[in-house]
């Protein structure tokens, strides 16, 4: 799991939230939320933005071709991980019960209206991961640069017993010290693999390298892997590798993937997707 003080995580998102909220976000997404729909025999993909302990986890949805697909995204947050989500441990911030009212989106910010129970419960990190679990929603598509925020049709300035001020659109960079060191991307959790699986995400690791390791369904290793990201300590940077793995019957498997200590060697800030592995 990964490891981190809560305090050192809240205050840096404190920090950036103060001094970035109204920057530039970096949307990362291939999809149009509102204008344009796929063929009609083309399934959609899209991301939803959970948790996974004090950090920030995606996972994918697919679903049939809508001209919606920003709303469909932000109810597949609101309804939380899947089973097999929360059991490899992914949560969520967003209060159970929160309903979406409304979403537009006009000049590159989409304004999202939901129910006031989305600001109830308390705690910074809480209040802080369920605005980035929004933001992070609806910054994948190319048409969103920024997130507004109503609650119960009244836009909101100063959210939740917390004070945290949202005079400007939320964006990606406002919430990036809620990433974690290791972000995979693909496999999902869940998801039926083939030899070789491409693994695939974004990390801040030491010296750029990235541990891959797949494991048979008793927890024995089958193959491990390195590979470089584009950046590296004190920076994040892009990765992907296709690993190749070999198994005598279609069984459960995990795709680990980690940083070695440099003090040691250990593997730490590990990441475990259960997949399911194919021959």
């Amino acid at each position: 799991m990964l490891v981190r003080h809560r305090l050192i995580v809240l205050t840096a998102v404190v920090a950036l939230f103060t001094a970035a909220c109204g920057a530039g976000g970096g949307p990362a997404a291939t999809v149009s939320p509102t204008q344009t729909s796929p063929a009609p025999s083309t399934a959609v993909r899209f991301e939803v933005w959970f948790g996974y302990g004090e950090f920030l986890f995606v996972t994918q949805r697919t679903r049939t071709p809508t001209l919606l697909l920003a709303t469909a995204a932000v109810r597949a947050l609101l309804t939380g991980p899947a089973a097999e989500e929360r059991a490899a441990g992914v949560g969520t911030s967003i209060p159970e019960g929160t309903e979406l009212l409304g979403l537009s989106i006009a000049g590159g910010v989409a304004t999202a209206n939901l129910t006031g129970s989305y600001e109830s419960g308390g705690g910074s990190l809480s209040m802080f991961s369920r605005l980035a679990q929004l933001t992070y929603t609806l910054t994948q598509f190319p048409a969103v640069r920024g997130v507004n925020l109503k609650l119960d049709g009244r836009p909101v300035r100063v959210f939740s017993g917390e004070g945290i001020i949202l005079d400007r659109p939320m964006t990606r960079r406002s919430f990036r010290a809620l990433l974690p060191p290791i972000l995979v991307r693909n496999p999902s959790i869940g998801q039926q693999v083939s030899s070789p699986i491409r693994v695939s995400g974004t990390a801040e690791v030491f010296e750029a390298v990235v541990n891959i390791t797949i494991l048979d369904a008793q927890g024995h290793e089958i193959v491990s892997a390195t590979t470089p990201a584009t950046c590296g300590t004190g920076c994040r940077g892009a990765y992907a590798k296709a690993v190749a793995y070999r198994v005598d019957r279609t069984q459960l498997g995990t795709v680990r993937v980690y940083e070695s200590s440099p003090r040691n060697g250990e593997p730490i800030n590990v990441v475990d997707i259960p997949v399911v592995l194919t021959g």
